[in-house]
């Protein structure tokens, strides 16, 4: 039994090579083609703002620190598209965020 599964095998270890190349490139050609694996790896906000108008203010994301990054970053995507980094220990920042969380609570 043995020997048959050895005679399976190709006998030519350059078909083995190219079969195997062949394996690779595709398995690795469905993983760029899914979602990525990891965002940056470095922390986005550079600068921070001290504080912007809430009515100007579409959307806030808050990324804890991690791996990425050792800072908490509070990113502000502004009506107007633009995005923009906001100081997280702003007292003004931290009422955006608790009125941001307590209208969710409401909904």
């Amino acid at each position: 039994m043995a020997r048959a599964a050895l005679s399976a095998a190709p006998s030519n270890p350059r078909l083995l090579r190219v079969a195997l190349l062949l394996l690779l490139l595709v398995a690795s050609g469905q993983r760029a083609a899914g979602a990525p694996v990891a965002t940056e790896l470095r922390c986005q906000c550079l600068q921070t703002l001290q504080g912007i108008h809430p009515k100007n203010i579409q959307s806030v994301i808050v990324k804890a620190p991690g791996p990425h990054c050792a800072e908490t970053e509070v990113i502000a995507t502004l009506k107007n598209g633009q995005k923009a980094c906001l100081n997280p220990a702003s007292p003004m920042v931290q009422k955006i965020i608790e009125k941001i969380l307590n209208k969710g609570s409401t909904d």
